[in-house]
Order: structure tokens, then C-alpha cells, then sequence
């Protein structure tokens, strides 16, 4: 399929929306992507597997990295998409094909930029962060990101969000003795023995924690349990498998101190981990683009709760924040649905900010 950079921008996301790209079948979307933005005169593109960055070269005093993911979580009759009543309908129309069009919209229309730009489309985000295609291109072409700061399509409601919480997921097991349901006292019942575990959960008091002048809550819950061989044995083993979002105040060491002191007694394993990133507001670049979100009706600057990789940016040694259309809370969602109005202002704050 090709893509019309120049359709109003809610078309625009529309074409990216009919365009399946569940983590690992981006392909597609990306060869568009590629073709669109080799289209551009002022544009150099490279391409790293699925991942495509193009890039100004104006020789301008200060260059700016906006990126956004290609990927979606799975298909659940939610595609093909429409746009109705002011209204972009489909998997993917706020996880982050509305970010995704309000870029390629500027960045055809931002021929000469007040800052260098280069836009980073990437693959795998929805995924473990092993597979992360951006990571995948720090660490293959780490020149190619280089810049002074970065923004991130993630939605936002189109309001700018700084920073974002950490998160670990890790599995806790309970060891047990096997032995037939017909005599349970000659076993030892692993599954009971998490019961503790789980009061713990339920007992846990998620924090609020103010970091450089932004809130954010915290939240640690139970994702999975498994456990048990047959109908008839008494299970020897058994394991939850808990999520902590932690705040920016954290690094993921103490982050893992915390859950293994909360299931002290356990045998804890730490199998997916992810930075915080703290809020970045004092950069007086970043300070600007706040006023223009702000002049468009974006209101203040918040904390983003969720994990984006503005945490992966910030590991980088760049500052990042995220602004992009759409409520986060509709993201993933069956009925998920982006606000058109809002794909526009992204794409009209990004053409002002960047045009001087």
C-alpha cells in the first residue's frame, strides 16, 4: 500500500491503521513508511531491519529526535478501521498510528526545521524490551540517534508527559512435595503456600511519589499464577508472576530489592525489567515545546504512568518526553478509538515547534 503524506491527517492514520503490523509482521507497514519517506527530497532514510529513521541535514545548531513504534498489540475484530464522527476507530488508531501520522505529516511538511530532525519509525515495542527494534538500533547505529533531545509519539491526550515508570516483572515460586490427592498430608501443597504471598499483594499500599515536580503512582499486582501436574497430585511447585510500575525515583536494582524483601521466603526471579526515566522539564528546549503544547490547549505538564521508551532515551543519554493524540487509557482496547482532532494538533504542535 501506498501512503499520501499529504491527506489530511486522520486520513492519513487511517491508512496506517488498515495496514496490520502485530509485533513481529511490521514489514509491511514499514516498507511504506520507507517508501513514503524516501520520497521526500529533504530527507536521508536508513534502514535497520524493520526500523526506518530519516533524517535532516541542515547543519542546524541543535538536532531532535521524534520517534514512534509500528507495531500493535494483536488484531480483536478491530480492523479494518474507520473514521466516523470525528473519530479514528481501530487497533492502533491511539497505540500509535495517530502519533505515527501526525509524523510522517510533519516531517513532510518541515523542510527546513529550525533543528535538525530526525524521525525514528521502529518495530518490536510491544514486545519483551530484549526485541525492542529501537534498542536494536542504538546499539547497531548508534549515530544515527545521536541529538540533543527526543520526543516520543506515545498517546498522551495530546498533552506532554514527562518521564515515565519503570516496570519489572518477576516470578515468585513456592516449593511444595508431590503426593496423591488421596493422602494431601503425605505432600506438601505448593499452591497453598503462595497464599501468603498473595495476602502480601492485596496488603501492599501502592505509592505517589513526586519526582522533579511531577507525580507518580506506583502499582504492583499479581499477572499470572500456574501450578499443578494432574488432577490427582498434589502440586510440588507453583508461581505467581507479579508486575511492579515503579516511579522514576527508582533505578530497576532497587526496584528489585523492593519485590524480593515483599516475598521474602520465596524464591524470587526477576525475568523482564525496564528503566524509569525521570521528567527532563529543565531543558529550555523542552521548556519551549511546552509552551507551544500548552498554547494548543494542552494544558501542563504530567507524569506518564506507563512504561514508554523515553526510558530507553534516557539510558541513551537523552532527554525525552511523550506527547502524542489519543487517551492512553483507550490503548489496546477492542472498542480503541482516537479523538481526529487530536491526530491534527500533534501534527500542528510538531510543524510550529519545528518551524521556529
Amino acid at each position: 500500500m501506498r501512503l499520501d503524506l499529504g491527506l489530511p491527517t486522520p486520513e492519513l492514520a487511517l491508512q496506517l491503521v488498515n495496514i496490520p503490523s502485530v509485533s513481529g509482521d511490521e514489514k509491511t507497514l514499514s516498507d511504506a513508511v520507507e517508501l513514503a519517506l524516501a520520497a521526500q527530497p529533504h530527507l536521508r532514510c536508513d534502514r535497520d531491519a524493520d526500523a526506518i529513521v530519516a533524517r535532516t541535514n541542515l547543519g542546524r545548531a541543535r538536532r531532535v529526535v521524534v520517534a514512534g513504534h509500528l507495531d500493535t498489540v494483536p488484531v480483536a475484530g478491530n480492523l479494518p478501521g474507520r473514521l466516523a464522527d470525528g473519530v479514528l476507530w481501530g487497533r492502533g488508531s491511539v497505540d500509535m498510528k495517530g502519533g505515527l501520522a501526525a509524523m510522517l505529516a510533519a516531517a513532510a511538511r518541515l523542510v527546513e526545521p529550525s533543528s535538525d530532525v530526525t524521525w525514528v519509525f521502529y518495530d518490536h515495542e510491544e514486545v519483551a524490551a530484549a526485541k525492542s527494534g529501537l534498542g536494536r538500533v542504538m546499539r547497531n547505529h548508534p549515530d544515527w540517534l545521536e541529538a540533543d533531545f527526543a520526543i516520543l509519539g506515545e498517546p498522551t491526550n495530546a498533552a506532554l508527559a514527562g518521564g515515565c515508570n519503570g516496570t519489572l516483572r518477576a516470578v515468585v515460586t513456592a516449593e511444595g512435595k508431590a503426593a496423591h490427592t488421596a493422602r494431601p498430608w503425605m505432600g506438601v501443597n505448593a499452591i497453598h503456600k503462595l497464599a501468603p504471598a498473595l495476602d502480601r499483594l492485596v496488603q501492599f499500599e501502592p505509592a505517589v511519589i513526586r519526582v522533579d515536580g511531577l507525580d507518580y503512582r506506583e502499582a504492583l499486582g499479581a499477572v499470572g499464577v500456574a501450578g499443578g501436574i494432574a488432577a490427582n497430585v498434589v502440586p510440588d511447585r507453583a508461581s505467581l508472576t507479579v508486575n511492579y510500575r515503579f516511579a522514576p525515583d527508582k533505578s530497576e536494582a532497587e526496584a528489585a530489592r523492593i519485590v524480593e524483601a515483599l516475598f521474602s521466603g520465596y524464591r524470587v526471579e526477576v525475568v523482564d525489567s525496564a528503566p524509569a526515566a525521570r521528567p527532563g522539564l529543565s531543558d529550555p528546549a523542552i521548556a519551549r515545546l511546552a509552551a507551544v503544547v500548552a498554547a494548543h490547549g494542552g494544558g501542563r505538564p504530567a507524569a506518564k504512568q506507563g512504561w514508554t521508551d523515553v526510558a530507553r532515551f534516557a539510558a541513551f543519554g537523552i532527554p525525552a518526553v511523550n506527547l502524542g493524540p489519543g487517551d492512553p487509557s483507550r490503548a489496546h482496547r477492542d472498542d480503541e478509538a482516537c479523538p481526529a482532532e487530536q491526530i491534527d494538533r500533534v501534527a500542528a504542535i510538531l510543524t510550529e515547534y519545528f518551524g521556529g
